[in-house]
């Protein structure tokens, strides 16, 4: 794929076009709020940031490692206490998004990645349909942590 084509999926993995970065809606958010419900609201943001962690980590793992096996399904993609166990574990979750965002985004740039071949170990699978899965996926989970930093009033209006 030409590296126009490369720059253009490296863009709407990083975010920011359409919407703010992903980090925005994560960054300041405060501690003793990570956990909390919102009336008409599923899930806390600690709910959300892990199931972005760990559905990001599966999609990244299956587009390069043949031997990865993905969580069941739907249980193995979100945490299991709404409330994260402490600081530390909110920290290792946001650093390993924001590392395997860039393994992604690495793979993607990579000169050697043909971005429109079937993925070997899967069933019809490209590295671009990952890549924009996982795009899309990471928007749509953004779009509700907004909505929960709101309805919570943590949201820095402008």
């Amino acid at each position: 794929m030409k590296k126009k084509n490369k720059r253009i999926t490296k863009k709407n993995l990083k975010g920011g076009g359409a919407h703010v970065h992903f980090m925005d809606a994560i960054d300041g958010f405060p501690e003793a709020k990570r956990g909390a419900f919102v009336e008409g609201l599923r899930h806390t943001v600690w709910q959300l940031m892990e199931h972005v962690r760990i559905a990001q980590r599966d999609i990244l793992e299956f587009s390069r490692n043949p031997k990865h096996v993905s969580p069941g399904f739907p249980e193995g993609y979100w945490p299991k206490t709404p409330v994260p166990p402490d600081e530390a574990a909110w920290e290792e979750s946001v650093q390993a998004f924001q590392h395997d965002l860039q393994e992604m985004i690495k793979l993607v740039k990579n000169p050697k990645t043909d971005l429109c071949a079937a993925i070997p170990h899967g069933d019809g699978q490209t590295v671009l349909r990952e890549a924009l899965l996982l795009a899309d996926h990471n928007a749509y989970h953004l779009g509700q942590l907004i909505d929960l930093r709101r309805a919570l009033g943590t949201w820095p209006e402008s």
